[in-house]
């Protein structure tokens, strides 16, 4: 068998002790890896995954099936950086942490900035959190333990604790020297908080103004008086609407009283829009909160109830058929062209409620331009719906010889295009406006009132028009 080792290595053309920076995960790679495993070759895993960023091997372990994601942690143990069980997708990260020790976690929690930590235990039955926060040291576990009381999906579990304050009189020299002989010092960050004697926040300054400025100069006056600053239990989705309103590189959080708790930082909140994309996505398509490394029985349970409802809006449709089933045995054309009605009505609707959902999300929505919104794309779904209908009631008129039929179908199409677009804007409003996720519930409104309309109108004209 081929060494595993030399694969990798000639993935990008160099020898096997010199593997690059560039290097991804292929499927000639993963393939390695796999053979490694099944082989019980732990050095060869070990030189094959160092190469790696903590990101790529979250994603390696996500490619892998349980089994062999459990050897890979057996095989990596200590070698394995704190940093790839907080790049882990939830699922996967929830499937590994029962394999390692308490205290195995407690080092990584350890290793890890306060928010990663977090993130790495709060999904956690509270026996095994008990357990892992029982091997921190004192001040370790106080800031875990004080994070996990704000809500889930809030700044406050987003946020990690460690930060720099200053008070206002210091000097960017004082400032400077102070960086670089303090121990607590966060490994990354962009600006340092400005405190009264209360902890609370008057003031923030970014790196690169202390950077440009004159040491003996006071840093209450190159400070920026006004920052943007997040309530420790504002949900994410705000905070992350905040930092792209105002292009924020890092934020400070305050508690309840105001005071300064700690800060997030724009990587977080990379990870927070990313998530609200994927989730909006998701939730379009009716399927939720899941991921590749679901089990088979989990992903079939979360599908259930979505299709059940859009069986529900079906039947419903079907009964609105039944309705003209005279109709449509007298007139078997009908049967033919029906389908075009509700689909063209339901693809148009669901342009217009994809932009409706994306634009709430973005607060590009609101009070203050619904009525316009409304209109414009009520409008926009008459003139495509005259156009289609120009278009389809010559096709049908020509396929089965009946001036008639294309006037039907043409008339039907209008209203259901105009009605699509309308219903596709003031279903995501509606729902917005009575606190359910536009993102998840408007779809299968959307597609009962454009296949009901659609039928409804294409088969009631035509009994009024072909058999009155």
């Amino acid at each position: 068998m081929t060494d595993a080792s030399d694969i990798a290595a000639r993935e990008d053309g160099q020898e096997p002790a010199a593997m690059s920076e560039e290097l991804t995960l292929t499927p000639q790679f993963v393939r390695a890896v796999l053979d490694a495993l099944e082989d019980g070759k732990a050095e060869e895993v070990k030189r094959l995954v160092a190469p790696l960023h903590a990101a790529d091997i979250a994603d390696l372990l996500g490619l892998l099936a349980p089994a062999q994601r459990r050897a890979l942690v057996d095989m990596l143990k200590d070698d394995l950086d704190p940093e790839v069980l907080s790049e882990l997708d939830e699922g996967v990260r929830d499937e590994i942490l029962p394999y390692l020790e308490p205290a195995v976690v407690a080092r990584a929690v350890e290793a890890l900035d306060s928010d990663d930590a977090v993130y790495l235990i709060q999904d956690l039955e509270a026996d095994q959190q008990r357990a892992i926060l029982s091997q921190l040291s004192d001040p370790e576990r106080a800031a875990v333990e004080r994070a996990l009381q704000y809500p889930e999906y809030s700044a406050g579990r987003l946020m990690q604790r460690e930060i720099i304050t200053v008070p206002p009189f210091w000097t960017v020299g004082r400032v400077i020297d102070h960086l670089r002989i303090a121990v607590d010092v966060p490994d990354d960050f962009y600006a340092i908080y400005v405190v009264d004697p209360t902890f609370h926040p008057i003031g923030a300054v970014a790196l690169s103004r202390i950077m440009r400025t004159q040491r003996p100069v006071p840093i209450e006056e190159i400070m920026d008086r006004e920052p943007v600053v997040i309530p420790a239990r504002m949900e994410q989705e705000e905070a992350a609407y905040l930092f792209d309103q105002y292009h924020l590189i890092s934020a400070p959080v305050v508690d309840d009283d105001g005071r300064l708790v700690g800060m997030i930082t724009v990587d977080d909140i990379v990870g927070v829009i990313q998530e609200e994309h994927e989730e909006d996505i998701f939730a379009l398509a009716g399927v939720g909160d899941e991921e590749l490394s679901d089990p088979v029985l989990t992903t079939t349970r979360r599908r259930f109830w979505w299709l059940f409802a859009n069986l529900l809006t079906a039947i419903l449709a079907s009964a609105v058929i039944a309705v003209f089933a005279r109709t449509i045995d007298q007139i078997v054309a009908l049967a033919v062209l029906m389908p075009i009605v509700a689909s063209m009505g339901g693809n148009a609707g669901t342009q217009t409620l994809a932009i409706a959902v994306r634009a709430l999300a973005t607060r590009n929505l609101t009070a203050a331009n619904a009525a316009r919104i409304i209109f414009r794309e009520t409008v926009v779904g008459g003139i495509n719906g005259i156009v289609f209908a120009v278009i389809m009631g010559l096709v049908a008129g020509l396929w089965f010889s009946s001036a008639t039929l294309g006037v039907v179908i043409a008339v039907a199409m209008i209203v259901n295009l105009l009605v699509a677009g309308a219903a596709g804007i003031l279903i995501p409003l509606a729902l917005d406006r009575y606190g359910a996720d536009p993102a998840i519930s408007s779809s299968v409104f959307l597609t009962t009132v454009t296949d009901v309309v659609g039928f409804f109108v294409f088969l009631g004209l035509a009994t009024l028009m072909l058999l009155g």
